[in-house]
Parts: C-alpha cells; sequence; structure tokens
C-alpha cells in the first residue's frame, strides 16, 4: 500500500516532465491564440493592430474552408479505412510461420521510416507517373491508357500514398496484438468446428478490438495535419487542399500570420471534435 510520503515523492518526481510537456504545448498554443487576433505582417512591420474576431470571420468565410474541411474528412477517414482492413489481413499474414518471416517484417515496416516527402516524391516520380510511372507500364501491359493520377483521382491518389507509409504502423500495433492471443482458444475452437471465418468474426477480430482503436485514434491525430506529401505531389490543387494546407496558403497569400493563426485554431478544434469522438470508442474498448 502507498503511503502519502510515497505518493507525494512520486508527484514531486513527476512534476519536472509535467511542467515541460504543459509548456511544449500550451505555450505554442498560447502565441497562436494571441497572433490569430492580431493584424501582424512580418516582412511588412510586423505588428499592426488587433483585430478582434476578423481573422476568424475572414477565414471561414472563404470559399475553399468548407471544401478544405470536407477533403482533410474524406482522405483522413479513407487512409484509416484502408489501413485498418489491410492492416488485419497483413497482420494475421505476418503471424503464420513463413519461411525468412522476420526478413519479410522489417520490409513491410521499412515504408513508415520514409521521410513523408521522399514518399511522395517517389510516389509520383516512380508509381504515378502517366508516361514512365510504374502503374502506366502496367496498364499499357494490360492494354489500357494511364492513368494521370494526380489529375483523374487526385483525392484517391493522396490516399493511396499516405495509407502506404501508414500501414505498416496499423500492421506493427495490430501484429503485436495477435501475437497475444492466447493459442488455446483457437485450439478449442477448432476442437468446436468452427471454420476460419467463424475463428476471425468471433475471437481474432474482437481480441483486436483494442489494437483497432488505438490505431485509429494515433494515426487520426496525425492525419489530421497532413501536409508534406499534399505539397511535393498536388500542391493543393484538383481538390486535394486541406485544412492544413489551405492555413499555409492563407499566410503565403495575405502575409498575415494572424490570419493563418486563426485557421490554425479552427484546426486545433477539429482536431479536438475528433480526439473527443475517438476517446469515447477507446474507453468504451478498454472497459471490456
Amino acid at each position: 500500500m502507498s503511503t502519502k510520503a510515497s505518493r507525494f515523492s512520486a508527484r514531486l518526481m513527476l512534476a519536472p516532465a509535467v511542467i515541460l510537456l504543459l509548456a511544449w504545448m500550451l505555450v505554442p498554443l498560447t502565441m497562436t491564440l494571441i497572433f490569430s487576433f492580431q493584424r501582424f505582417l512580418p516582412l511588412r512591420g510586423g505588428f499592426q493592430g488587433w483585430v478582434g474576431f476578423e481573422n476568424y470571420i475572414r477565414f471561414v468565410n472563404s470559399s475553399a474552408f468548407w471544401p478544405a474541411v470536407q477533403t482533410t474528412i474524406i482522405i483522413v477517414g479513407g487512409v484509416l479505412l484502408i489501413t485498418v482492413i489491410l492492416g488485419i489481413l497483413l497482420a494475421i499474414l505476418l503471424d503464420q510461420p513463413m519461411w525468412g518471416q522476420g526478413v519479410v517484417r522489417i520490409m513491410v515496416i521499412a515504408p513508415f521510416f520514409v521521410m513523408p516527402t521522399v514518399t511522395g516524391l517517389v510516389w509520383k516520380n516512380m508509381f504515378m507517373d502517366p508516361n514512365n510511372g510504374l502503374l502506366a507500364y502496367l496498364w499499357r501491359f494490360f492494354g489500357g491508357d494511364p492513368v494521370v493520377w494526380l489529375s483523374d483521382v487526385p483525392v484517391l491518389s493522396i490516399i493511396l500514398i499516405v495509407s502506404w507509409q501508414w500501414l505498416p504502423f496499423a500492421t506493427l500495433i495490430l501484429l503485436t496484438a495477435i501475437q497475444s492471443l492466447d493459442s488455446d482458444q483457437i485450439e478449442a475452437a477448432e476442437m468446436d468446428g468452427a471454420g476460419t471465418l467463424s475463428r476471425f468474426w468471433h475471437i481474432i477480430l474482437p481480441h483486436l478490438s483494442r489494437a483497432i482503436t488505438i490505431v485509429i485514434l494515433i494515426q487520426t491525430i496525425f492525419l489530421l495535419a497532413i501536409f508534406a506529401k499534399i505539397f511535393v505531389t498536388t500542391q493543393g490543387s484538383f481538390g486535394t487542399r486541406t485544412l492544413t494546407y489551405l492555413i499555409f496558403q492563407r499566410v503565403l497569400e495575405s502575409q498575415n500570420v494572424g490570419l493563418g493563426s486563426a485557421g490554425g485554431i479552427y484546426a486545433v478544434i477539429l482536431a479536438n471534435i475528433f480526439a473527443l469522438f475517438l476517446m469515447r470508442i477507446v474507453g468504451k474498448n478498454l472497459d471490456r
């Protein structure tokens, strides 16, 4: 049993880390909030007065705001759908005994460690190029006309690129969860005559529910801020402009840090809405 003194000592030792973490999060957020009420043009003299909610009104009244929010939600939802479904299938496959299993696992996980800008450039030039890309050669091999991916199906292209990099993360988390499954349950189900799909649906999938919610939560936090892959592939054109990219464009166009900061606050609000929704799901699964 912990004593009052030991609990106080534990809190005292944790205090520096907690204070540093709070400062790391709150200082940038506070500065962004302050800038959002200012007209601040660093290339034209800096601070030019307080404007109240003008930046917020100007940003949300932009014709590009709601399409950017919609595009953000579509990309996040599409990536989550692909990575979770394929992650489960890959995790089950990698859990099977095979020759060179360790090498295969390393190869599957490797894309996660590629820099986002490199990922975007590789897919743009090596895979999706309509003239010399690998997908164009495959299309011609089967007698079809190559698809101009980044202009014909731009949002799908971004979803595929982002999914390729985040699929290893989902696979790794789900593989770890599968390996923690008690093999006695599977053996008992086999002895009772349960088929492969039945075992997956009633044993494996419920066991993966916590891991799936963690994957969704962590990926959503990072996917809401996707920027680099869009910048090096479509530069926000063809309907691929997300909220993060819109903030970047507005700051470049107006040179007004205050306007971009207002957009940043909207992004924080959107992220918190997602986080609250996902935390409710995670909480329900963790309580089971």
